[in-house]
């Protein structure tokens, strides 16, 4: 009995513990697995090809242009990957995972180059140049450049890039606008404050993005024209730790030159700060005339919160003091007869600023992303000059009749400005499913500016071209100040939504709305012969105005491999009204405008390879008239300019068609560009200018009206082939552009047209690591026509001869060099200057990063800032400024890095999306 008591407990409490137990879940049918390819320096390789085996799988991918794979509905989790490239060994591993997770990631695999290759065989399976969608992607490393390098020098041996000396950035014949440093802006998005100050060699790729911003990056629906901005991404080891760069100079006739940079960098964080100042002229031809002083520091802070959080945060100020002396001299057939001035002055201007901005972006789950992103800036400046302006007029009217005037205007000019805005912007996406989601984004900002600013002007008249018979019954004199002040608020949002239709195609639904609302109050008062300044109401205005445009927009959106499409229709919506006081009658007059037009949109993207591409875009859109070109009466604010409004005027239009076609052999090492663009411009704004006398004196009296028949064409090419390991670089680039633009004079209908033609032939060549050699060659050609009586075709040519380069000696000596030559046809007097600057710097210390400056600029001194302009009308205006362009500075530079490897997580090495961002897991 006591036996069998015993056994009954013992079975109870058996049972009791196996009941406790929890059943394991059954094992999943499919999965998904992904990884990342890279090699032993830590890049990614793109093309490797991957083989999953298991009992049930054999699969085969191979790896994007990220070195990413996935393989789906994988049906084991225990399975063998190999992995092949061309040039590296055979990576072969058997992986054994949980089969309940749903999403394998395995770790980065890293291949080994072949120990069979040949020494004098240089393979290297991931091309120099790849073109996505709306990416120009280039790989850094095959770019060789000195150490202690900064990005500027990368950027210049990059196909299709063009580096100014002030820091600017052309890429295939368009501005770069906007720097980003791992997909997040940088430094406020300056570009030259990125590509001076950040160092060559923590670079892994260099990326050109066609950017249509924040809503369209998360959504794929693109709308207007984009932004190109340049990305760049860090190397993996060179995405943790610390890198500054400073340099000191000073030189003779006060030139000086100070920068402090520092940035450090922790994967997703980057801590930057910049400031300098300076005295300087910078490279050839470069700068602003007279003596400039200038600044511009700046601060800037980005971090990954947590898995969920961004934040990414600027601020920067900057000022300017120019002082110079002008002098202007010209001439012009003119279409009313011929003009011919002389003027000389002295201007002094000053600015001032400052902005920030902070963005925070909440990756609340999967499906929800919020960014808000409040923004302010301030900003003042001031000018003021004084001119002799001594001018003759030789008009004849369409009657016939001499309209001869001898004017001469002596005084001064002065002004100044103050703003300030302030903004804010929100973004929400919500994704329902994979390709089904709706996204909503709202802007508010306010601007609110004052202004003023006058003239002490006297005119004095004369009978002939020589000031010997005064006529002073016309002499007069005018001392005006005029204050204005502009408050504007503006808001704005769009709606997007997308549904998928199959595996490959959605349908996209957005809507548009903006409304800019403005109030505006410009005051002028005048001295009446007593010093004391008094209110003109007739000349003053006093007006308020809103625009209102509306855009809705629904498309068939194709993603397949090769081919991306968006084919759709548009509907425009456009409204203007506002009031202004009617100086005659003190009463406030209405102005009202509304149109509405259905327009097709239409984008295009062919991928033949990740080399070749062809795109094709078309865009179209309102260019609201200013509020005062449709005033329904007289402005006569300027006694000798009067111009009366257009009640009936309407908003002007642009069809805009671009394409580009991109192919970079990588075998060849060839690289080809092509684009091209049309614009058509119905009711476009324009002018239509009557002259008379009253009292012998000479009234320009402006209108304003819509013409149609407006147009342009154009396209860009750029040829470059590189060899011997690019220590050769063939580059030829050009483009030329017509434009066909109508107007009225004196209302008879005309036209004018006008070629550009430019090439540029620029190699680069460098047969060994310590010689630089850059030539260059460049023409230009423009060539107008009108169809004006009184008008002449015009035929302005230059032509540029031009050299820099290097020469490194000793291991630690450096001297470089760059001069230039323009030979200028088609303008009278014009100079053809030869401007040489040199340098020499010596290196210090065992990482050479204490360098030793020395650099002369204008060593023969003919820089002398002549800017000449010819006209639609053959004439010509040159401007002589007085500049110290000749001066040597003496300096130091120190550069210092520490790094401190590749971003970690939770013990594994962080992976990274296509931006360089790093993946928060």
């Amino acid at each position: 009995m006591r036996t069998l008591l015993v056994a009954l407990i013992f079975i109870t409490l058996s049972g009791k513990l196996f009941a406790q137990q929890p059943v394991p879940p059954p094992p999943l049918p499919f999965r998904e697995v992904s990884g990342v390819v890279k090699d032993e320096k830590g890049e990614t390789v793109p093309g490797a090809t991957i083989t999953l085996k298991s009992v049930s799988d054999t699969i085969n991918t191979s790896s994007n242009e990220d070195g990413i794979f996935v393989f789906k509905n994988v049906k084991k989790a225990a399975f063998n990957l190999t992995v092949t490239n061309m040039g590296s060994e055979t990576f072969l591993k058997k992986y054994l995972n949980s089969d309940v997770a749903k999403k394998l990631v395995l770790d980065p695999i890293t291949l080994k180059p072949s120990s069979n290759q040949l020494n004098e065989v240089k393979i290297n399976g991931t091309p120099s140049i790849v073109y996505k969608t709306d990416t120009v992607e280039y790989r850094a490393s095959d770019y060789k450049v000195r150490e202690n390098s900064t990005v500027d020098e990368l950027l210049k041996k990059m196909e299709g890039m063009e580096v100014g000396t002030d820091g600017s950035l052309v890429h295939q014949g368009e501005n770069v606008v906007q720097a980003k440093l791992n997909g997040k802006v940088f430094s406020g998005g300056s570009i030259a404050q990125a590509i001076k100050n950040l160092p060559a060699d923590i670079v892994e790729k260099i990326q050109i993005v066609d950017d249509y911003g924040d809503q369209a990056a998360r959504t794929g629906v693109k709308t207007g024209m984009p932004n190109k901005i340049l990305n760049i991404t860090t190397k993996p080891d060179r995405s943790v730790g610390t890198t500054g760069r400073t340099t000191l100079q000073a030189g003779s006739h006060g030139r000086y030159n100070a920068n402090i940079s520092l940035q450090r960098i922790n994967a997703n964080q980057v801590i930057n700060i910049i400031g300098n100042i300076r005295s300087t002229v910078e490279g050839i031809g470069g700068g602003n005339p007279g003596t400039t002083d200038s600044g511009s520091p700046s601060i800037s802070y980005r971090d990954q919160w947590s898995k969920k959080v961004q934040v990414n945060t600027n601020f920067s100020s900057n000022y300017n003091h120019n002082e110079s002396q002008n002098m202007r001299y010209g001439f012009d057939n003119g279409r009313f007869g011929p003009t011919t001035f002389s003027e000389n002055g002295t201007n002094e201007s000053k600015s001032k600023g400052m902005n920030g901005s902070f963005q925070i972006e909440i990756q609340a789950d999967s499906s929800n992303f919020i960014q808000i992103s409040p923004n302010f800036g301030k900003s003042s400046s001031s000018s003021n000059s004084f001119y002799r302006r001594d001018q003759v007029d030789d008009f004849t009217d369409t009657a016939g009749n001499s309209l001869f005037q001898h004017r001469l205007s002596v005084g001064t000019n002065f002004s100044s400005n103050d703003n300030k805005n302030f903004g804010i912007g929100g973004l929400f996406v919500h994704t329902f499913k994979p390709r089904r989601s709706i996204s909503i984004n709202v802007n508010a900002s306010r601007n609110e500016s004052e202004s003023s600013g006058g003239s002490d002007k006297t005119y004095n008249y004369f009978a002939d071209s020589t000031q010997n018979i005064p006529l002073t019954s016309l002499d007069s004199a005018i001392n005006i100040l005029t204050r204005r002040n502009n408050n504007s608020n503006s808001m704005g949002a769009s709606a997007t939504y997308t549904e998928p239709i199959s595996l490959l195609s959605l349908l996209e639904l957005r809507s548009e709305f903006s409304r800019n609302k403005n109030d505006v109050q410009s005051l002028q008062y005048e001295d009446n012969g007593s010093g004391v300044l008094t209110l003109r109401q007739d000349l003053s205005n006093v007006f308020n105005y809103s625009v209102t445009q509306s855009r809705y927009n629904a498309s068939y959106r194709y993603d397949g491999k090769k081919v991306q499409m968006s084919l759709g229709v548009t509907g425009i919506a456009y409204n203007l009204t506002g009031a202004r006081i009617n100086n005659s009658t003190g009463q406030y007059a209405n102005s009202s405008r509304s149109t509405f037009k259905v327009v097709p949109s239409f984008r295009f993207s062919y991928m033949w390879t990740r080399t070749q591409r062809l795109q094709l875009n078309y865009n179209a859109g309102n260019s609201q008239p200013d509020f005062q070109q449709i005033q329904p009466f007289t402005d006569r604010t300027n006694p000798l300019n009067i111009v009366i409004g257009n009640p009936n005027l309407n908003p002007a239009f642009n069809h805009s068609i671009n394409g580009s076609y991109n192919n970079y052999i990588a075998n060849s090492r060839f690289n080809i560009s092509l684009s091209g663009y049309a614009n058509f411009y119905p009711d476009r704004i324009t002018n239509n200018t009557l002259i008379k006398v009253v009292n012998k004196v000479l009234i320009r009296e402006t209108y304003y009206l819509n013409l149609d028949g407006s147009h342009s064409y154009g396209g860009n090419y750029g040829v470059s082939k590189q060899l011997d390991d690019r220590r050769y670089n063939i580059s030829l680039n050009g483009g030329v552009n017509y434009d066909f633009n109508t107007a009225l004079d004196n209302n008879r209908l005309y036209h004018v047209t006008s070629w550009r033609f430019n090439e540029r032939f620029g190699p680069r060549i460098n047969p060994n690591d310590n010689i630089e050699v850059n030539p260059y060659v460049g023409y230009n050609l423009t060539r107008t026509f009108t169809t004006l009586p009184s008008g002449r075709s015009t035929l302005y040519q230059t032509f540029r001869f031009a050299i820099d380069g290097r020469m490194y000696f000793k291991q630690t000596y450096q001297f470089n060099y760059s001069a230039s030559k323009n030979f200028v046809k088609g303008i009278q007097n014009s100079t053809n200057p030869f401007v040489v600057n040199m340098g020499f710097q010596k290196e210090f210390l065992k990482k050479r990063n204490l360098v030793f400056t020395l650099d002369v600029y204008d060593v023969f001194n003919q820089n002398n800032f002549i800017r000449q302009d010819p006209t639609s009308t053959g004439g010509q205006i040159s401007t002589i400024s007085s500049t110290l362009s000749r001066y040597f500075m003496a300096g130091i530079r120190l550069n210092l890095q520490k790094w401190s490897g590749r971003p970690q997580r939770n013990g594994k090495n962080m992976q990274r999306r296509g931006d360089g961002s790093f993946i928060y897991n």
